[in-house]
């Protein structure tokens, strides 16, 4: 697809699209708008973008500056891919699985149901031709892509009764979680971060998954829902993305381009270490205030796998899909063979000999 074409045809309108906004500069600096789909200050995901914000600044020495904008300043939180493909913002900070709509593709790289984890996921687009791949979808669209930000292994999610078998989820209303979840009786809602908690409260949801303790326990949702699971099939490690209207991205100095580049990287660092390093302690405090952390029960992770089979299945007569698909698992096999045979037998080792874990 003509990436010009899309542009023409996209929600947001075609004259959006050929009257590209100029990005503001002056003094000898240059000033581009960020979209999110964060409420300013929410806890962890909004973090990774004021990081990615700051690092800019400071590695620009102030010539190259993003002015972030929140849902509702400029557009809806799932309308931003739109707003950037179209012109009328220069990036966006998102979750790229948001955007399956536009490709399937995209949910690469953020999150597939029984994917890599964080490291996992980086390893593939670092260093084993992952970023190739999402250059190659982002043409497409007329974007430039950078993780930016990983929230690691997220909860299984919060319900207000126990699962105790694959068929308790049956008829459950279920904020975010996916396809998978959908094909096993459940009905997710898609609904925007801010709006989960009131969700929950007021009963419209039975359950819902966000991110992990650190982020949960900001988000407050222990005040309306008790049973908590802490591994989840879902999103073994979440990718966040920094997507950058190609345009704008080509007009940028090279200087400008690594430091955009680098900034993503060092979000993603920074921010999956900010979080694993406070996600136990939220945990503990969870527990103190009644909240029952459980696992699910071997049948219910049967039924995750089966239903994930079929939901990645179905999309394999995408030609792109197929070889992003095909690299990713391949990559996460070489990663995870070496990551058990090392990291894994030792901490297995280290719990055993000290008594932890």
């Amino acid at each position: 697809m003509d990436r010009r074409s899309f542009l023409r045809t996209t929600a947001i309108g075609g004259a959006a699209a050929t009257t590209l906004a100029t990005p503001a500069i002056a003094q000898g600096s240059r000033t581009l708008s960020m979209v999110t789909s964060w409420p300013r200050g929410f806890a962890v995901l909004d973090d990774a973008a004021t990081y990615f914000n700051e690092a800019v600044d400071a590695m620009s020495g102030g010539s190259l500056i993003i002015e972030k904008k929140a849902p509702g300043e400029l557009v809806g939180a799932f309308e931003v891919f739109d707003a950037v493909t179209a012109g009328q913002a220069d990036m966006y900070h998102s979750a790229d699985y948001y955007f399956i709509g536009q490709h399937p593709g995209f949910a690469y790289f953020c999150a597939v149901p029984f994917g890599g984890t964080a490291q996992e996921l980086t390893n593939w687009i670092l260093n084993d031709g992952g970023q190739e791949l999402y250059d190659e979808l982002g043409t497409i669209f007329g974007l430039k892509s950078f993780n930016c930000g990983n929230s690691g292994s997220q909860s299984g999610g919060w319900f207000r009764n126990e699962i105790r078998t694959a068929e308790d989820l049956s008829g459950l209303r279920f904020g975010m979680g996916g396809e998978a979840l959908g094909k096993l009786g459940v009905s997710v809602q898609n609904i925007p971060g801010g709006e989960l908690y009131q969700a929950l409260s007021s009963g419209a949801l039975d359950g819902l998954e966000w991110v992990g303790p650190f982020a949960d326990e900001r988000a407050g949702f222990r005040e309306v829902a008790k049973v908590y699971y802490t591994a989840g099939f879902h999103e073994p490690g979440s990718g966040l993305t920094t997507s950058i209207n190609l345009d704008v991205w080509d007009s940028l100095s090279d200087t400008h381009n690594s430091i955009i580049d680098n900034a993503c990287k060092a979000a993603t660092h920074w921010q999956l270490s900010n979080t694993l390093a406070n996600n136990g302690s939220a945990l503990a405090r969870l527990q103190q205030q009644g909240v029952r952390t459980l696992q699910f029960p071997d049948d219910v992770w049967d039924a995750f796998g089966r239903a994930s089979k079929e939901v990645l299945d179905q999309y394999m007569g995408d030609e792109l899909f197929a070889r992003i698909r095909t690299s990713f698992e391949a990559s996460m096999a070489k990663s995870s063979d070496w990551i058990q045979k090392s990291d894994g037998f030792y901490v297995e080792q280290r719990n055993r000999v000290l008594g932890q874990g």
